[in-house]
């Protein structure tokens, strides 16, 4: 199978994650990198043997380039993405998918009419942890779910980034920035989401920067650092989700931050920010916990979600990581804040489905497909 050429735009922090995790996957050929900064897209395209760093016009014209990761920051994801799609590149884009349903709109016409890809982080779901979690749900351990909690709160970010001032503007926040991990979570094992409510405050204004370089800078939020939501699946279970940055010393177990509660038993889930950990299930007669044995064995990393859209692009299926399940998760993130805004509860489209399983491995370096899914 033929690699697909891709090219990164935006080489801050995140972009030694997807350079360093891009080469488990042999489906994925990394031709480029580019910045606003050419300086710092000649850094890393040093840094991890990237043969060309380059403008972002002279990577959208360059025709060898067949996908884009956007890792820009959140208010450039639609800008960046709808260019990309105009250069008829299939486009993946860190989460979130965009900053408002408008522009997420955009960007999947503009994909539609092209005839181009969307794919959007966050891609732990496919972890090898989250994956087995779906498995034992969909294998009825602990019997038809009906509850689920989730829970991210934590001090804020001005404390270690050394650039934490988008993460307190429109787009970001606890919710856009850690949100996006937990709700694609809970799609992949609970469904679709039918409808949400929240509250959402700024608890913590203005906010000093303690870590380097700009160390003793203030930063003015203008974005809810505390939103706390309530999700109603399609398929019947309820759900109650908290991110904030306005916590300290928080008591829930960070190592398994999502619970779902079910008929049977009860199943933690570990951290949707991260690609593995153990799985906890109880059942409704056991005394103790114990731990789901973990089939899949395929390599995780930020860069896993990009090798199955790649996989999907050469053998024509639908990719994992899609915009349609990104869309639902900026939707519902949205819908906290309006139903903040306006005391009134928000319905969301749920046509869309839960993604496929991976299968349990690699086969000579190709994901592979669970036998449900061959053709």
């Amino acid at each position: 199978m033929d690699p697909v050429k891709i090219g990164i735009i935006g080489c801050g922090n995140i972009s030694n994650q997807y350079l360093e995790l891009a080469r488990q996957f042999p489906i994925l050929d990394i031709a480029a990198c580019a910045d606003l900064n050419l300086d710092a897209a000649r850094a890393q395209a040093e840094k991890y043997n990237v043969p060309q760093a380059c403008t972002v016009e002279q990577l959208l014209a360059d025709d060898r380039i067949e996908l884009v990761i956007n890792l820009t920051i959140p208010a450039a994801h639609a800008s960046v993405a709808l260019k990309t799609i105009e250069a008829r590149k299939h486009v993946y884009n860190e989460k979130p998918l965009a900053v408002t349903v408008d522009e997420a709109n955009q960007m999947l016409a503009a994909a539609e009419q092209k005839q181009v890809r969307i794919g959007c982080a966050p891609d732990t779901f496919l972890g090898t942890a989250h994956q087995a979690c779906r498995k034992a749900i969909d294998e009825g351990v602990i019997g038809r779910p009906v509850a689920a909690t989730a829970f991210m709160l934590c001090r804020g970010h001005e404390t270690w980034h050394p650039s934490p001032a988008f993460y307190y503007k429109v787009g970001g926040g606890p919710m856009f920035d850690m949100g996006p991990y937990y709700l694609t979570a809970l799609i992949n094992l609970l469904g679709p989401i039918a409808r949400v409510t929240g509250s959402a405050g700024i608890q913590i204004d203005p906010r000093t920067i303690t870590s380097q370089p700009l160390n003793g800078q203030t930063i003015d939020v203008e974005t809810p650092d505390h939103v706390a939501g309530t999700i109603e699946f399609a398929q019947g279970a309820i759900g109650t989700i908290i991110t904030s940055f306005a916590a300290a010393h928080s008591p829930h177990d960070r190592r398994h931050p999502i619970t779902i509660f079910g008929t049977e038993g009860t199943m933690q889930v570990p951290d949707p920010n991260n690609f593995d950990g153990s799985v906890l299930v109880c059942g409704v007669a056991d005394k103790e916990w114990r731990e789901v044995t973990v089939e899949h064995d395929h390599p995780n990393g930020r860069s896993l979600g990009v090798a199955d859209m790649a996989h999907a692009i050469r053998d024509r299926r639908p990719h994992r990581a899609s915009g349609e399940i990104a869309f639902a998760v900026l939707a519902a993130m949205q819908g906290f804040l309006t139903a903040a805004d306006t005391g009134q509860a928000q319905t969301l489209d749920t046509s869309y489905d839960r993604p496929a399983m991976l299968g349990l491995g690699l086969s000579d370096g190709v994901l592979t497909e669970p036998a449900s899914a061959a053709k």
